[in-house]
């Protein structure tokens, strides 16, 4: 099945709309190919502002259909708590949120970004889309992430080299509580990072809740660099800073 024959079969689609790579192009592809789309893009603690304003950006350059949804993701328990299967009931409160507000707009049909290079396995968030009947056209039509970022370049998308981003709460451990104030920190020193001109980093919570910075090998140099500053910001939050050798990949 190609993705103009999927949106012939389903000409009226809402999509989970994250500004990512992925679900970017999906949206255009929807557009593209004469379907009725609506983006829905849920607006929570565990995204950074900047992934809302991509979002935002590109809704407004495909002229698409854009809905924020607000969800207080921290009020589930079990979600807070960070269990290993977190991801399983975040995607139930976040994608259960997006069909209420899609139903409500006529939508019956929800979409997502998965794609052929995404491991389903026994993912949580995976079985969360299976169990909610969520379709992801770019998975079953057999396009890994390469082949979207290169449609996505040839589509002239800005998204289409963006680097993967995963929410903030991934950079708390499994099994320690997941608060506001953590993940403010979080995206403070992650923004500070992207404006000194960092790509592909993490900023993890290490032990007695220090900040463990990951960098690709490649700027490492440039840490060493600009050492003063990223301790000078990140001790406002974190009592201590911690340069992870074992590089990203």
């Amino acid at each position: 099945m190609t993705l103009q024959e999927f949106f012939r079969e389903n000409p009226k689609t809402a999509i989970a709309f994250s500004g990512g790579v992925d679900s970017a192009y999906l949206l255009y592809a929807g557009i593209h190919y004469g379907a009725e789309v609506h983006a829905y893009y849920v607006k929570s603690a565990f995204q950074p502002q900047f992934e809302m304003d991509d979002a935002l950006r590109l809704a407004k350059e495909l002229n698409a259909e854009m809905t924020v949804i607000n969800a207080d993701v921290l009020s589930d328990p079990v979600v807070a708590s960070n269990p290993k299967d977190r991801c399983y009931y975040c995607k139930h409160v976040i994608f259960t949120k997006i069909m209420e507000a899609a139903a409500a707009d006529g939508y019956t049909v929800l979409l997502d970004g998965t794609n052929a290079s995404d491991d389903a396995g026994d993912r949580p968030g995976m079985r969360a889309l299976r169990e909610l009947e969520v379709k992801s056209p770019l998975r079953l039509c057999g396009l890994p992430k390469t082949e979207i970022r290169r449609l996505s370049k040839e589509a002239g998308l800005f998204t289409w080299d963006k680097p993967a981003y995963a929410c903030l709460a991934t950079r708390i451990p499994t099994g320690e509580t997941i608060t506001l104030e953590k993940l403010t920190a979080t995206e403070r020193a992650e923004d500070l990072l992207f404006r000194l001109g960092f790509t592909d980093f993490r900023v993890r919570r290490g032990a007695g809740g220090s900040a463990r910075l990951q960098f690709p090998e490649a700027q490492l140099a440039k840490v060493l660099d600009n050492r003063e500053t990223i301790l000078n910001e990140l001790k406002k939050d974190y009592p201590a800073v911690v340069l992870d050798l074992e590089v990203r990949k």
